[in-house]
């Protein structure tokens, strides 16, 4: 199959490489470099924590997040140079003057956990549980959370390893080459099978309800701080995240504005985040700024991601909004699915939305994927499904 991928951020990158590996001919534009600097994936934490963002989000990015947490390791173990992974859990704190939001926030995770109970329970910690888990919150917090199961990975790393893997599989790269799925016509002669457009708000001017929704993140080195998992302030202005990385590099963030601003972070976000940061743990006072950055993540009205057909071979992906690194292993396995038979048994299961579908299911000769227990085979043709006994349908 030859198949054009419009977009190289989170999305462009794992179906590219999914599809690569199997011995497809890809063509891959971006409207930027190959470090993705652009990119809303490359100005995240990368944290994988449902139920967390249940507080703040739908059931269907809870489901496709919890699908995520099983199916990131079979992603990340092919790649080319290793990429951090953890899965040790999220800590929750609060200040005592904040205990009403703390309250209200646990409730609505405890809401959660009564309408999916295949997510791990959360743990409420006094003193002495946060001192066995986290010795450096103790001395600062008398109470908590702990989310089990919850975890996070460096999407820089993730970035970079996913680009090599391209690079050494001789994918045809087009940097600084934006295009858009009018410029192909699928299945017809000359052209490609299929085309995926997953640029973002690049596709503003073809999907008119995506939005930017602007984001402000702090990269600190801190070397003094002695927290080894995800931790969450909770705070009626500014509950703001921190993501510890590997060699001393923490990713602090929280801010979220209704706008496509790409200036960069003001002083407001950066004074909050960064005071905010100094009440956890007072090791960030001695911190090194390493970078500030802003960008804007594609959303649409629902806050939902959305998979849309243009034609009977053409596929936009967009919506991931803020919960990019936590959908993007179910949203990739949707996408292939539908490259198969033209409907996915997942976006049932996860409320992820396909719109437009055709009428004809364009299977004759589709990519064949296979979606069972979290793994993903994708096969060359319908003719190469005739020779492997092994592929079945999606379950």
């Amino acid at each position: 199959m030859n198949i054009v991928i419009l977009g190289a951020g989170l999305m462009g990158r794992l179906l590219a490489v999914t599809l690569a590996r199997t011995g497809h001919q890809l063509q891959v534009f971006d409207a930027g470099g190959p470090q993705a600097l652009n990119s809303a994936a490359r100005a995240a934490a990368a944290m994988l924590a449902p139920l967390a963002e249940s507080a703040v989000a739908e059931d269907a990015v809870v489901k496709m997040g919890l699908y995520g947490l099983t199916r990131w390791p079979e992603l990340l173990a092919p790649l080319p140079t290793p990429v951090f992974f953890q899965q040790q859990g999220t800590m929750v704190v609060w200040h005592r003057q904040d205990a009403a939001e703390a309250a209200r926030f646990t409730h609505q995770l405890a809401a959660t956990n009564q309408r999916l109970p295949q997510l791990p329970a959360m743990q409420t910690l006094d003193r002495a549980g946060l001192a066995q888990l986290e010795p450096g919150l103790a001395e600062r917090f008398a109470q908590g959370l702990y989310l089990p199961g919850e975890g996070q990975l460096d999407n820089h790393q993730l970035l970079d390893a996913l680009l090599l893997e391209l690079q050494q599989r001789q994918v045809d790269l087009h940097w600084n080459s934006p295009r858009q799925p009018g410029d192909f016509a699928p299945d017809n002669a000359g052209q490609p099978d299929w085309v995926l457009d997953c640029r973002g708000l690049g596709a503003r001017p073809q999907w008119s309800q995506v939005r930017g929704v602007r984001g402000e993140v702090a990269l600190l080195h801190a070397p003094n701080v002695r927290l080894s998992r995800p931790t969450r302030l909770i705070h009626p202005r500014y509950p703001i995240y921190i993501a510890p990385k590997e060699n001393g590099i923490f990713k602090i963030g929280a801010t979220e504005i209704e706008s496509d601003d790409l200036s960069p972070v003001s002083v407001r976000s950066a004074l909050e985040l960064l005071s905010a940061a100094y009440t956890v743990d007072p090791g960030f006072g001695e911190a090194r700024i390493v970078e500030l950055v802003a960008q804007c993540r594609p959303t649409l009205p629902n806050n939902l991601p959305e998979v849309r057909y243009l034609g009977a071979r053409c596929l936009q992906v967009n919506g991931l909004y803020r919960h990019g690194y936590l959908m993007a292993p179910a949203v990739l396995d949707v996408v292939l699915q539908l490259m198969h038979g033209g409907r996915s048994a997942l976006a049932e299961a996860m409320d992820c939305r396909v719109a437009d579908a055709p009428r004809n299911d364009g299977a004759e000769a589709g990519v064949v994927c296979r979606v069972s227990g979290g793994a993903s085979t994708v096969i060359a043709s319908e003719a190469q499904q005739s020779m492997n006994p092994d592929v079945r349908e999606p379950a």
